[in-house]
């Protein structure tokens, strides 16, 4: 099937890819190539190009792969985990950081025609039991880091049959991988794998719950790959910083640099900008995604002088695109007055439609900063009111998405895919609204709506505000209890590092910048929490303060 020859060594531009989108054989869904074959194609088509590189600045390793080691690699690997039966229509567990053994299991999960079950590093034990009993792995792979939490839970995980660590120096009783490897045949398993079998199953963080099981087909991933790589023009010569973890469907980002045979460098340690810097510069990346806590921190250290961009090689460096929550536009106008020549972009996507690339705003459309943009290549977008019609432009409605990346269901939960996919429509439980040119524009999230007095108040709206406050690093607003009006609006804000902020300074920037109805009633000075994916913890933030004994703004 037609991909090769088209994204690797000598094409122009990744737009090329798009007389494959549109074939009959992808409409009809009969595109059988896998994101693990194309590992196999690159192992072929450009051996000897650097595939990966692992970058752990405090300890000084780096670490990389061609597309030859890593395909052979994978293929041992996967032999080796079929003999254990990770056969299709079984499930492996991987747990770790990011890294290159972390991608070698997932790819010979992907070639043995087994599910991966990705785990979030920092799930609790009962997290992972919890999990672990949906999802029944018959295999748990799992960093050096982590085997001991999972060799004691054993006994809980009453479907492993086996743990295989990554790394050294492991209990009794766990496989070792760099063994498996070094013992299995280094020859492609024949596994034929169809577009809409099982791929991977991904849990939701749990920050309003239990996880959520996403069951993926092979398909989800594949769109993903293209849509990261069609958005952003991916190159075979581009070099890709991933610091989104992988156990997220953040991977799409990673995804483009396979389709095309590109570099991917994953950094493994503490995301500081002084690391973030030293590593785009040796490492001369040309494409970072960066999470809104990420992109601040830097922003920070270049105004205070703490790193200065002189000292720093960012030639190569031509994207910086943002994702995973909304993105203050002050932010990208404060980036773009220290990397002027630099492009760009918003990328909107949720675990439910296969990660990023549901929408983006374009590398063009520097003027609509703010927006989430419009539907990507493979996918469509609504905007609807409760009974599931269109609203007209400007008015607040649903986001509801239609594509080939849509998950197959929640695993096991046939109640909450029935609540989620209606008629064909993934709703995305996020409000939107679009403006004269078709921009769609986040709005909030349906669940933090606040309603006060009967107004509908939408707290992104005012976070966005509050954070042009030359003194706010960030903030996160949530509405609490008030008898008369329902809810009032709470800002938990979290001062700029060594500057001084008292209340009396909020109330007079509220007063100048909000509708009175808008304005916060209560406001707390503290940490806002975030997630591995740079999402307020909203959940947190309503358990700490909702409940409690706030001391109201003057009105």
């Amino acid at each position: 099937m037609g991909l090769q020859g088209t994204s690797l060594c000598t094409h122009e531009d990744s737009r090329r890819l798009i007389p494959l989108l549109i074939s009959k054989d992808w409409i009809r869904g009969k595109m059988n190539m896998t994101i693990a074959d194309l590992v196999v194609r690159n192992a072929r088509q450009c051996p000897d190009q650097i595939a990966f590189v692992e970058v752990r600045p405090l300890s000084k390793e780096r670490k990389e792969t061609n597309w030859r080691l890593f395909d052979e690699r994978t293929n041992r690997l996967a032999n080796a985990l079929l003999e254990r039966g990770a056969v299709k229509g079984q499930k492996v567990a991987l747990l770790g950081r990011n890294s290159i053994h972390w991608l070698e299991a997932f790819f010979a999960i992907l070639k043995t025609g087994a599910c991966a079950v990705p785990l979030n590093f920092r799930f609790t034990d009962q997290d992972i039991q919890y999990c672990a009993d949906i999802a029944e792995p018959i295999l748990f792979i799992a960093d050096q880091e982590y085997i001991e939490r999972i060799h004691t839970l054993r006994p809980m995980l009453k479907t492993v049959k086996e743990v295989v660590g990554m790394g050294h120096g492991f209990p009794a009783g766990v496989q070792d991988m760099e063994t498996l490897i070094g013992q299995a045949s280094q020859v492609l398993p024949y596994i034929e794998v169809g577009d809409e079998e099982d791929c991977a199953l991904y849990f939701t963080s749990g920050t309003t719950g239990a996880p959520k099981a996403v069951l993926h087909a092979h398909r989800s991933l594949m769109v993903a790959a293209i849509s990261e790589c069609t958005g952003h023009q991916w190159i075979m010569q581009d070099i890709h910083l991933m610091i989104a973890p992988l156990y997220h469907l953040a991977i799409g980002h990673l995804l483009g640099g396979v389709l095309v045979g590109a570099r991917n460098v994953l950094l493994t340690e503490q995301i500081h900008p002084k690391i973030v810097m030293e590593t785009v510069s040796k490492e001369q990346m040309t494409m970072v995604f960066l999470l809104v806590p990420w992109a601040l921190d830097i922003l920070e250290a270049l105004d205070k002088k703490e790193i200065h961009l002189k000292d720093y090689d960012v030639s190569n460096w031509k994207l910086m695109h943002m994702g995973a929550q909304p993105i203050p536009p002050s932010l990208v106008k404060r980036w773009k007055a220290y990397f002027p020549a630099m492009q760009y972009d918003t990328t909107y996507g949720l675990s439910e439609g296969g990660g990023p690339g549901v929408t983006h705003l374009g590398m063009e459309n520097q003027h609509k900063v703010g927006a989430i943009g419009k539907p990507g290549l493979l996918w469509d977008v609504r905007i609807v009111d409760q009974n599931g019609r269109d609203v007209k432009s400007g008015e607040v409605g649903e986001i509801v998405v239609k594509g080939s990346g849509v998950m197959k269901e929640y695993y096991k939960n046939p109640d909450a895919t029935a609540q989620t996919i209606k008629n064909g429509w993934l709703y995305a439980g996020d409000l939107a609204k679009t403006d004269e040119d078709g921009f769609i524009y986040i709005v909030d999230r349906k669940k933090d709506l606040i309603i006060s007095g009967g107004e509908n108040i939408y707290p992104v709206e005012i976070e966005n505000v509050i954070r042009r406050h030359p003194k706010v690093r960030d903030v996160g607003v949530i509405g609490v209890p008030e008898p008369r009006l329902g809810e009032t609006v709470c800002a938990v804000i979290e001062r700029v590092p060594g500057e001084e902020l008292i209340l009396s300074q909020m109330v007079a920037f509220y007063e100048e910048n909000l509708p009175r109805y808008k304005r916060p009633r209560h406001t707390v000075f503290g940490h806002v929490p975030r997630s591995a994916t740079g999402k307020i913890e909203k959940p947190r933030l309503r358990e700490a303060y909702a409940k409690g004994d706030l001391t109201p703004c003057p009105s």
